[in-house]
């Protein structure tokens, strides 16, 4: 199983990761959940349908997210 890690103090929340996972489980995190520098961070939902695929990883533009295999 694959598990996503998102630096979520580096997250600007431009929701790109959420528009490329093929599984629709890539989300903000809720509207109450801001990083140090006021944004709402991404999460993967539900880890355990995390394919691996890396799409979310490779789009973003600050290189946030590691994906572990």
């Amino acid at each position: 199983m694959a598990r996503v890690i998102f630096d979520e103090e580096m997250c600007k929340g431009c929701r790109l990761c959420t528009t490329v996972c093929p599984r629709k489980i890539v989300i903000m995190k809720k509207e109450d959940v801001f990083n140090s520098k006021g944004f709402h961070p991404a999460a993967v939902a539900e880890m355990e349908k995390c394919t691996g695929c890396c799409f979310c990883a490779i789009i973003c533009p600050d290189c946030v997210i590691e994906v572990q295999k």
